[in-house]
């Protein structure tokens, strides 16, 4: 591979941060606060946050290691071909691709919800009915238009989606921090009851919402060739990133519970917004500012993701398990804007499906990214055994304890979705989401092992870890 070929070196330590903060954060503590709330309870909702962000902490911690051990584009990719072979390689990388799509289709979606606060009966022109929900052409054209305007911000480059990323994130925390200073002030104890709702039920609906929420930091390994930072210090940014994610989201429940009652909680249709208004004597302006808050956050996120999801799928061309096309650069930017525009087109399709995607694609990306997630735990035990003389610049301390309990938690969590299970995914709509993407799977692997052979594939993932080695 000539220089001509390769992705540009150039993001410092603000840029990772708040690429990997900013792509975690997205848009959900605006729009589904209430939601996990009104399922959880109060401290439900923040002690659900919390087993979910020590699941996460804990993954964090394996992808830390391996991500200075192999800085290479495509993160789980790389792990899990050299700890399970390529096949293993292509699953976890292809479920890590779906929790990337749904989140960047996710936000297509949350998107016109915004103009619903700011603008209210904006949406006109009714085209359909989905899940009992009128689609109209004004409402799916916003997400439509902001989606191709994500696509041309990451078709042109990683140093303006960075310093994009970087302005917005200072957005977020701002009315964030507002958010919680003046609902820890104005608000009372109150207000937090019901502090559990539903029991372990409530609990387990809104653990199995958390890696949708907590997903990003997963971007840093995806963009480790575009790093330049000593590899130490990948892994670092990417713990610090995830800790603050915790962090922040607990703060923001506990903000909103406190301002706002149990029937304020269930009238509202943007609960963090109204949260801001009454914390500040029902400010319409500050309301405002903390949905320009929301904004940043789903700007961020849909930037991130679609970093993380081009950079999975030019990794798996690359090495011949998808079509090769896809693994092209651009000429001028350095992108790999054939990657790109692929995402952009599943993105901008996803507000013709209507606000009652947000939680088809919650759940359905969730499975995908513990599957993912579980795998590079599992890769993170392996390569400890088999490759005991790797070069970690971060390495954990207790030998493979922090992975068995990582791939316990991964495991236990990735049950919660089948059937039976009082969280499991919505029959039809979600099971459809998770069959068509592995049916997709199936073939576009089929066909590339057809065309290029499996030897390529193994050839060209040796010649790139030993790149690094």
């Amino acid at each position: 591979m000539d220089e001509s070929d390769k992705l540009l070196k150039i993001l410092g330590n603000k840029d990772v941060l708040a690429l990997a903060f900013g792509a975690m954060i997205g848009w959900g503590w605006v729009v589904t606060s209430g939601l996990w709330i009104t399922e959880a309870g109060s401290m439900g909702a923040m002690l659900a946050f919390a087993i979910g962000g020590l699941l996460v902490v804990l993954v964090g911690l394996t992808y830390a290691e391996l991500s200075s051990a192999l800085p290479l584009v495509g993160g789980e990719h790389v792990y899990t071909y050299k700890a399970m072979g390529r096949v293993a390689s292509f699953i976890a990388t292809w479920a890590i691709i779906l929790g990337y799509v749904s989140v960047v289709a996710f936000e297509a979606v949350a998107f016109p919800t915004v103009f619903e606060y700011v603008i209210p009966g904006y949406s006109q022109g009714y085209l359909y009915t989905i899940a009992g929900w009128d689609v109209t052409v004004t409402w799916a054209g916003i997400g439509i238009l902001g989606s191709l305007l994500i696509a041309w911000i990451n078709y042109r480059g990683i140093k303006l989606t960075t310093v994009i990323s970087f302005i917005l994130t200072l957005v977020i925390l701002i009315a964030g921090l507002m958010l919680i200073t003046g609902s820890t002030f104005g608000g009372n104890i109150a207000n937090m009851k019901p502090l559990v709702e539903t029991g372990v039920a409530g609990l387990l609906t809104v653990i199995i919402m958390t890696p949708f929420m907590f997903v990003g930091f997963d971007v840093i390994p995806q963009a480790a060739e575009e790093i330049n930072l000593p590899q130490k210090k990948i892994g670092q940014l990417l713990i610090v990133s995830v800790v603050l994610a915790v962090i922040w989201y607990i703060a923001i429940i506990f903000g909103v519970s406190r301002i706002l009652d149990a029937s304020e909680l269930m009238a509202s249709n943007l609960v963090t917004a109204d949260a801001m208004a009454k914390a500040f004597g029902n400010s319409k302006l500050m309301g405002n500012f903390l949905v320009l808050g929301g904004i940043g956050g789903i700007l961020t996120s849909w930037i991130g993701f679609y970093v993380g999801g081009s950079r999975a799928i030019f990794a798996l061309a690359n090495a011949g398990m998808l079509p090769k096309s896809l693994g092209e650069l651009h000429p001028k930017y350095k992108t790999p804007h054939k990657a790109i525009l692929l995402i952009a087109v599943l993105s901008t399709a996803a507000p013709l499906l209507g606000r009652p995607a947000l939680v088809w694609l919650v759940d359905a990306g969730g499975l995908g990214l513990v599957v993912a997630w579980l795998m590079v735990a599992v890769s993170f035990i392996i390569l400890r055994r088999t490759a005991p003389n790797m070069k970690r610049p971060f390495k954990l301390p207790g030998g493979t304890t922090i992975g068995w309990i990582a791939v316990l938690m991964s495991g236990g969590v990735m049950t919660l979705y089948f059937p039976g299970m009082p969280s499991a995914l919505i029959w039809p709509y979600e099971w459809i989401i998770v069959g068509i993407w592995i049916l997709l799977g199936i073939i576009l692997y089929n066909y590339s092992m057809a065309k290029y052979g499996k030897g390529y594939a193994d050839e060209h993932m040796k010649k790139e870890i030993n790149r690094v080695a």
